[in-house]
């Protein structure tokens, strides 16, 4: 029986080892907020980066080493297989098995799509759950691992959820929908789940008594972002079928499993540490996704390597992506910003400026126009003298001369306004219903011509398990006909003399009909792009936000100097690099200033700060000064100023300086008498320059500084303003450099003082030494403090008349 047994357990040795990594993608979002974006198209082909959000998903899932995935899609199901079809992922050499599933009209949410995956019964072995607007570059092969190492130990571990930690204002963090968890730190389980809403704000949360009495230890935690990222074991289906209310896959599911005395299941936390992971849950999240791939925190999937739409880009400094392909046409005076991408057979005309936005291919940008901060897809034409800002315009969108599109707009396929349209912010518009029908058929007719050719191909590695009729035309768009019926006259009148669009009526609330919290229209619009929200009442500091958070550029005065609309070639772009130095700067000081302020809000440690620093100094490519004249400023205005003064500012600057001046020498580099040039620029150029003596002291007190670099600075000739233009600046660098020079008088005369003690009492016990090597407490004042408090009362006393003494100076120097 022994020779028998051991057959066997290398059979199952040999299935464990071909086991195929499966993945689910759910393809439908199962809600309306890109609508009316989304009436021709669901979202998951809807582009990011010039680039289809599901071909990011199938980027992420081949990172992992997925070999089958089963795509899950009900609306517009025949527009989904088709692009499956043309992905690079259907071809042979790709080693993906990619499946499509139509599901069943009835299909309402992921729960039912769940069901619907289990009816098929296509899960085999534990999978990868991830949904069609899904960006990452998250290891998730490595959380299969864990997932798997778990399940041999614990049968009941069903799912494992990948989540990563952020701080309260982090753009990808959704501001409406966030989540408490329970985590056992040890184990990493997850006790219990609670959903968020963002409005109504909720300040409080239940967690159930046993949790607290089972587990000795455990973790509330509000600062993780879910990626929505879940490996499942094979009865996770099951579940969905035996449970017909679970509709949503967290606020239902995972928190009915942790709730249920009866299930007895395990649901599993993975914090991912390294790797890039976010979800397209929304316009707002649209948009915070766009900076972040640019910046290249989605790396290896970045747009000049590994795109996956397969398109060549060029990395420009500051941030800015060309296309290499040599059809892009920019005139001499336009002006291209950070964070831009610009697609393909593009023309950008005279003074047009294109800052922080993306083009897709095709795109034709008119005289003097500006585009901020939003996003045209394929062919979208906006004529001369118009402005665009915080907005999304869908394929073949025309935009004609002098017209204005305020934050937050939506603009459907083929939309066309102006001239001189005026559009009030978070507008939503489509075609009429009589112009798309004409545009319907037109596309009908060549459809037909090449539909006998298509019938006949067959997409190796791309099957079909279930083909359902999709009327999604008439159930989305059932109250199309409605809404164009109740335009009103005076509103279509500011889309301009030539417009072909109707306008779609805000989200309201229907008192007769039950709706999910989530999708409240108050809660929708901290999830919309270019609403800061801020006359709502928001308890989570989450939500604390400003339209100044955006990653746009400083207003460009354009150039009278003549010019053509040239194409763009690839080896010259000398003109753009120029162009950038100026404003990446003012980029890179903005983020900067961003990390700080999380840093000091969220009490970062001094080694995170800096490495956060550190990234983006290697992201913009700035020289070391920069970064230390970000952090230095940031450090002096931090400082309160006491109207008071004296010791009470002192303590101030002392607990700042404590805090954070460990930071100055810990971004790349050390150079102290670099960080006092620095620091007497930044002084005397704001309100804080009375208080440059002080600061400094409090530098030479944490050891930032020593007194051989104050010496160094103090000898340099333009330490005392001589090279600065304004008087005024002439005069505050002076008052800084006598303030260095009154520190070095008393450097002297501390050395001379314990000269002549060393003399006299060469053979008496030895005076107790406190602080920087020579310096006695007698002799020290608040400008060369002490590092340790002298028990002395003499000093003390001593102390106290230097001080006067200092303050008087300060004084002097601010009159």
């Amino acid at each position: 029986m022994a020779p028998k047994s051991s057959a066997a357990g290398k059979e199952r040795t040999t299935i464990e080892e071909e086991e195929v990594l499966q993945a689910v993608i759910l393809a439908d979002s199962f809600n309306k907020r890109f609508s009316p974006l989304t009436l021709q198209k669901p979202r998951c082909l809807l582009p990011i980066c010039n680039a289809p959000l599901l071909d990011w998903t199938f980027e992420s899932l081949a990172l992992a080493g997925v070999q089958e995935i089963f795509v899950i899609c009900r609306s517009h199901a025949e527009l989904v297989k088709t692009a499956i079809k043309n992905s690079k992922w259907s071809k042979p050499s790709a080693g993906l098995k990619i499946v499509p599933i139509v599901t069943a009209k009835e299909t309402f949410s992921p729960g039912d799509a769940m069901r619907d995956i289990y009816t098929h019964g296509i899960i085999t072995s534990d999978f990868v759950l991830v949904t069609g607007d899904l960006v990452s570059s998250v290891r998730i092969d490595e959380v299969v691992r864990v997932h798997k190492a778990r399940r041999k130990t614990n049968k009941d571990a069903i799912m494992t959820m990948v989540v990563k930690e952020s701080g309260v204002r982090h753009r990808t963090r959704s501001r409406g929908e966030s989540a408490v968890f329970v985590i056992d730190p040890e184990t990493s389980e997850c006790l219990y789940y609670e959903a968020v809403m963002g409005y109504p704000p909720k300040e409080y949360t239940k967690i159930p008594r046993e949790i607290l009495n089972e587990h000795p230890e455990v973790e509330i935690r509000n600062d993780l972002i879910d990626c929505s990222i879940d490996v499942c074991s094979v009865e996770v289906p099951s579940l969905f079928q035996d449970n017909f209310d679970y509709g949503d896959l967290r606020r239902d599911f995972v928190h009915g499993v942790l709730t249920s005395d009866l299930l007895m299941k395990n649901i599993y936390c993975y914090i991912a540490k390294d790797g890039y992971a976010a979800r397209v849950k929304d316009t707002r999240s649209y948009d915070a996704i766009r900076p972040d791939i640019l910046s290249r925190w989605t790396f290896p999937l970045v747009p000049d390597d590994n795109h996956p739409g397969g398109h060549s880009y060029e990395h420009i400094r500051g941030n800015k992506y060309i296309a290499k392909d040599g059809t892009v046409a920019l005139s001499r005076t336009c002006k291209i910003g950070n964070n831009t991408l610009i697609g393909s057979q593009c023309v950008i005309s005279d003074n047009a400026q294109i800052l922080a936005s993306i083009l897709g291919q095709r795109c034709t940008i008119g005289v003097g126009s500006v585009v901020r901060n939003s996003y045209l897809f394929d062919g979208v034409v906006v004529g001369p003298n118009c402005t665009i800002e915080f907005s999304i315009l869908a394929a073949g969108v025309q935009v004609k001369e002098g017209s204005r599109i305020e934050k937050g707009c939506l603009l459907a396929d083929g939309v066309v306004i102006g001239p001189q349209a005026r559009l009030q912010p978070f507008e939503r518009l489509s075609r009429r219903l009589l112009a798309r029908e004409r545009s319907e058929e037109d596309d009908d007719e060549e459809e037909d011509e090449g539909e006998d050719e298509d019938e006949d191909k067959d997409e190796e590695g791309v099957s079909e398990i279930e083909v359902s009729e999709d009327d999604d035309e008439s159930e989305m768009d059932s109250d199309y006909g409605e809404i164009e019926e109740n335009q009103d006259p005076d509103a279509l009148e500011r889309l301009g003399p030539d417009n072909n669009a109707i306008i779609w009526p805000q989200p309201s609330i229907n008192e007769d009909e039950e709706i999910d919290e989530v999708e409240h229209p108050t809660n929708l619009r901290l999830m919309r792009l270019g609403d800061d929200a801020s006359d709502l009442y928001l308890s989570d500091a989450g939500s604390e936000t400003s339209e100044s958070d955006s990653d746009d550029d400083d207003d460009f005065d354009g150039s009278d100097l003549s010019s053509s609309v040239t194409s763009l070639p690839l080896p010259d772009t000398s003109n753009l690099v120029q162009q950038a130095d100026e404003a990446a700067i003012t980029e890179f000081q903005h983020e900067v200033k961003l990390s700080l302020d999380r840093a000091f809000a969220e009490g970062h440690s001094v080694d995170n700060a800096a490495v956060e620093l550190k990234t983006l100094r290697m992201a913009h490519n700035v020289p070391l000064r920069r970064v230390r004249e970000a952090v230095v400023t940031a450090i002096v205005n931090r400082i309160k100023i006491v109207e008071s003064g004296g010791p009470a500012q002192r303590q101030e600057i002392a607990v700042v300086v404590s805090r954070w001046g460990a930071l100055i020498d810990k971004i790349g580099g050390v150079d102290a008498t670099e960080t006092i040039e620095v620091l007497q620029e930044c002084c005397a150029s704001s309100e804080r320059f009375p208080l440059f003596g002080q600061i400094l002291a409090a530098l030479y007190q944490e050891d930032v500084v020593e007194e051989e670099d104050i010496r160094a600075w103090h000898k340099k000739p333009q330490s005392r303003g001589d090279d600065r233009k304004s008087a005024t600046l002439q005069d505050n660098f002076l008052k800084c450099w006598n303030a260095g020079a009154f520190m070095i008088k008393q450097f002297d005369e501390q050395e001379s003082d314990e000269d002549s003690e060393g003399e006299s009492d060469e053979e008496d016990t030895p005076v107790k030494q406190t602080g920087k090597e020579g310096a006695t407490p007698a002799s020290s004042t608040p400008t060369i403090a002490h590092r340790e408090s002298s028990e002395s009362d003499d000093g003390e006393e001593e102390s106290e008349e230097d001080e006067d003494e200092s303050d008087e100076l300060s004084d002097d120097e601010s009159a």
